[in-house]
């Protein structure tokens, strides 16, 4: 990694691919499948430093499937998902992922590892160590009176979004809809407000990026924290109900936040649509918005590897120096470069994480 750009992402995936196919775990992780977009070999040869690795709880197998995929090939498009998860297996899963994350850094043999402050990402960085964050994308392992919190903090979690695309006893999720605003729901119960300032108590990023409308309101009123959106982009480039309108950035240009670029197609795509082959000029497209509306030092990535489409550029990890030179030949300095790929990310954590 020594020759790379060191790139902090702030969403991937490959949790989930490790909860559906724990008995292969070693092949997807330690030496890769040739699916997916992440292993341990390609993320050491796209400078894939760091990053925020989610506990994603899935819905019933019934609710998902190939038909949304289809569905978001031919926009316009609203998915319906299921309602609210149980607590109880839901936590089942929670703390699966969370074992797989820590194997992940046991198997390793020294080349990853779960760190818990920004002191810890510096050190494993300086040592040539992948960093890990443990997140939460979708808080429905935790009970309304937060007392799991406290157990999975201990473990290590350090970033969370209250929820994913769902109901939960917190707020209510954005859904997938295109073309829509994300105005589409009534904002954070009171359990929901007790969770984020919870979360500012322990020093637990509060991710913004599947809240609804109401539902970020209503934390940026709450939460005395920078405001984070670890995987979204601008809803004036594409208007899916995933984006986050400009109003919305101005609130966390002003709270002193970060939006981290999501690769995910449908939200890079001007016509939402999934098809990978879309070139580099919509991502430039973005974060020329995004840059333009929230300054340099607010902007950086959040691929949403292992959990979307991703552009034929990128591929997968081992992917990111193209993106790198894409954003060279765009015009990008090597200071701005390096603030989107890395140091962005540590001065918002650092914020976040009070250190």
């Amino acid at each position: 990694m020594t020759d790379l750009i060191p790139v902090f992402d702030g969403h991937n995936d490959i949790l989930y691919r490790l909860l559906m196919a724990p008995a292969a775990r070693e092949v997807i992780w330690l030496t890769g499948e040739g699916k997916g977009h992440l292993d341990l070999p390609r993320m050491k040869a796209g400078g894939f430093a760091g990053g925020m690795f989610a506990i994603y709880v899935p819905s019933p197998a019934k609710a998902e499937g190939v038909s949304f995929e289809a569905l978001m090939d031919r926009p316009p498009y609203a998915l319906d998902l299921p309602g609210q998860l149980a607590l109880g297996p839901s936590q089942v899963v929670a703390l699966e992922s969370a074992a797989h994350l820590m194997w992940m850094e046991r198997a390793s043999g020294g080349a990853f590892r779960l760190c818990r402050t920004v002191a810890e990402i510096s050190a494993a960085q300086a040592d040539s160590v992948i960093a890990g964050v443990m997140h939460m994308e979708g808080a429905e392992a935790i009970d309304p009176g937060c007392d799991a919190l406290f157990a999975f903090h201990a473990m290590g979690l350090r970033s969370l979004g209250p929820v994913w695309s769902r109901p939960t006893a917190f707020g209510h999720g954005v859904p997938f809809r295109y073309p829509s605003t994300p105005d589409t729901g009534p904002g954070l119960t009171e359990a929901g407000e007790r969770l984020v300032r919870t979360c500012n108590a322990l020093k637990i990023l509060v991710d913004l990026s599947h809240l609804n409308e109401k539902g970020f309101d209503d934390v940026a009123r709450i939460s005395d924290a920078p405001l984070v959106a670890t995987h979204s982009n601008a809803h004036a480039v594409t208007p899916s109900s995933r984006n986050l309108t400009d109003r919305q950035l101005d609130l966390i240009r002003e709270r002193d936040g970060l939006v981290g670029l999501n690769f995910a197609t449908v939200f890079l795509r001007p016509d939402g649509r999934r098809d990978p082959n879309i070139g580099w000029e919509p991502v430039l497209r973005h974060l020329d918005h995004l840059i333009g509306r929230l300054g340099e030092e607010r902007v950086g990535f959040g691929s949403d590897f292992d959990g979307a489409t991703v552009p034929q550029g990128i591929g997968d990890v081992a992917g990111l120096p193209r993106l790198i030179a894409a954003l060279r030949a765009h015009g990008y300095g090597e200071a701005l470069i390096r603030k989107l790929a890395w140091d962005n990310w540590q001065s918002v954590l650092r914020r976040s994480w009070g250190e």
